[in-house]
C-alpha cells in the first residue's frame, strides 16, 4: 500500500472526501460501486455517512463494506495529474 487513508468524510451523491497520510487528498466519486448486496445498504445517505477508518488505514462501513486504498490513492493521483 502506498499509504494510509487518514481522512475520510461521506459526501452527498456518494462522493467520498480522501485524504492520505502523504499529503494526497480529494474527492472521489462512488456512485458507481453501489450495488450489490454488501454496498446497497450503503445507498442510503445515513448509512453512507457511517464511513470510517480501520487499523489498516482502510475506507469502511460498519456493514463490511470497504473500499481498496491503493485504488483510491492511484484515482487521486490520476486526478492531480490531469488538473496539471
Amino acid at each position: 500500500m502506498h499509504c494510509k487513508v487518514i481522512k475520510a468524510r461521506a459526501l452527498p451523491d456518494h462522493h467520498l472526501e480522501i485524504e492520505f497520510a502523504d499529503g494526497v487528498s480529494g474527492v472521489l466519486d462512488y456512485r458507481h460501486v453501489i450495488w450489490g448486496p454488501v454496498f446497497e445498504p450503503l445507498r442510503d445517505p445515513a448509512r453512507w455517512a457511517e464511513v470510517g477508518i480501520d487499523e489498516e488505514g482502510v475506507v469502511c462501513w460498519p456493514n463490511g463494506a470497504d473500499l481498496a486504498p491503493d485504488t483510491m490513492y492511484e484515482r487521486l493521483k490520476a486526478q492531480t495529474t490531469a488538473a496539471r
